[in-house]
């Protein structure tokens, strides 16, 4: 099964999201630079993100994107359908039936058994996706993997985090 290349940068994106502090944003710009996209390929898929509720857009000249649930409520499974479509990968287009030899419809009463294996298949696969959640691959980035790179994803975060805008902060 192929994932389109949109998933990986959608998933990426959020996890770099759930690192910024609550409220905070991130502008789709710095997200690009993070992982070497073109900021017009990468603001398609969190356009779809938010459309999906996954994230929130915060217009104005601070804005940005942030989550708009907790780590913990999200789901491989939704990112990809976010960014892919809810549509199954495998799609039957009953070939059986376009042999030399026309057989009658009624001859193929029964579904076809390898578009009922393949969407046996995709149940699965999107069950274990839901099962994934972002907090926990953030949770195992954390523990497993390089500091150098923890610290240099942590700190990119920080310094390109648009604080949350509170009451008294725009009276001032």
């Amino acid at each position: 099964m192929k994932l389109s290349e949109g998933v990986e940068a959608a998933i990426h994106s959020t996890a770099m999201l759930a690192a910024i502090e609550h409220g905070a944003t991130m502008p789709a710009s710095a997200l690009a630079e993070a992982f070497g996209l073109s900021p017009s390929y990468l603001l398609k898929h969190l356009q779809a993100l938010t459309a999906a509720r996954i994230l929130e857009s915060v217009p104005g000249p601070t804005g940005g994107y942030r989550l708009a649930r907790v780590p913990e409520k999200i789901s491989l499974l939704d990112i990809v359908l976010a960014v892919d479509g809810a549509r199954p990968a495998f799609r039957c287009g009953e070939i059986r039936r376009n042999g030399p030899a026309k057989i009658d419809a009624s001859a193929y009463v029964q579904p076809c058994g390898i578009n009922a294996a393949m969407l046996r298949a995709e149940r699965a696969y999107r069950t274990a996706l839901a099962a994934e959640k972002l907090s926990d691959i953030i949770a195992e980035f954390m523990a497993d993997a390089d500091p150098r790179v923890v610290q240099t994803a942590c700190a990119f975060a920080v310094n390109h985090a648009r604080p949350q805008k509170t009451a008294q902060n725009r009276n001032q």
